[in-house]
């Protein structure tokens, strides 16, 4: 996926951080879809959804939540706006990250990065303590994420720049949610300054099949790496990372496999394919993203 140039929080992250993250489709909208088709239509007194504001003598905030699912993949989304705002404003985590993506990327309002920050920052203040296992979890953790982005990139005019902070809040989706992108994201903080750290992070997030974290794992352990064996658990890494790369990450990842198997020995090349064969029969991505989190009965 290429990211649009710009200040949206959708062209500061990395590719494959926001592929894992919420990239496989992006706005959850496998999903969100399942969801519409989960509840019942509900009526709106005969007006168009959009015509007034939902309120409590309508609908609950959950079943706010699935009417703005439906109105946004019937192509009503300024409905959708009016349905999810209610129930983001009344306790719903789920609607609030759903604001976020749409604010954030454009999709159906004006891009607003501003208004994006501060539905993410909702969901971080109102339900950063929540459980790691709750089911709002993936949506939580996911808003610490686009929240540690926009604090590392900044907002221009209105949030600036904080990278304490955004390894702050990176640190906290990363150990408390074991949230992966977070993972990479502080590996990434660390690349360069605290190659120790970077690899302790890069690991935790590729052990649960990040892509963009196998692949700088490897491209770090093969770099810090004093002999054959340890090149090869690096390249056994890069190897894992281009097997299981898809969409745009397919180049990038490529490209920095064939630059380190180009100039590995045939012996380190042989170890690492055998390494990395063996890995990807006994593990499967695990993680729980925002788009694969179960629905609420």
């Amino acid at each position: 996926m290429t990211w649009p140039a710009g200040n949206s929080v959708t062209g500061m992250r990395n590719n494959s951080s926001m592929r894992q993250r919420l990239g496989k489709a992006g706005l959850a909208l496998g999903l969100l879809a399942m969801m519409t088709a989960a509840g019942p239509a509900l009526a709106f007194d005969g007006q168009p959804a959009s015509a007034r504001a939902i309120g409590p003598d309508d609908l609950s905030p959950m079943e706010a939540l699935r009417a703005g699912a439906r109105q946004y993949y019937s192509g009503d989304k300024a409905a959708a706006l009016g349905s999810l705002r209610y129930a983001a404003e009344n306790g719903q985590p789920m609607a609030a990250w759903k604001l976020g993506e749409m604010y954030a990327k454009g999709d159906g309002v004006q891009e607003d990065d501003l208004k994006a920050f501060q539905y993410y920052s909702q969901i971080v203040r109102e339900h950063g303590e929540d459980r790691p296992d709750a089911p709002d979890a993936p949506f939580v953790s996911s808003a610490f994420v686009a929240l540690g982005s926009y604090y590392l990139n900044g907002i221009d005019g209105a949030v600036p720049k904080n990278e304490p902070r955004a390894r702050q809040i990176f640190t906290h989706a990363a150990s408390y949610f074991g949230d992966a992108d977070a993972q990479y994201e502080l590996g990434r903080m660390y690349q360069s300054s605290n190659s120790r750290m970077a690899v302790r992070w890069y690991n935790l997030a590729a052990l649960k099949g990040h892509v963009g974290a196998q692949a700088r794992l490897g491209e770090t352990l093969y770099s810090l790496g004093s002999s054959d064996k340890k090149k090869a658990r690096g390249l056994m890494w890069l190897t894992v990372a281009r097997e299981q790369a898809a969409g745009a990450d397919t180049g990038w990842v490529n490209s920095l496999h064939e630059q380190y198997f180009a100039v590995s020995p045939e012996p380190v090349r042989q170890m690492a394919r055998s390494l990395a064969d063996g890995w990807l029969q006994q593990n499967r991505p695990d993680m729980l993203t925002a788009q694969q989190v179960p629905l609420p009965q």
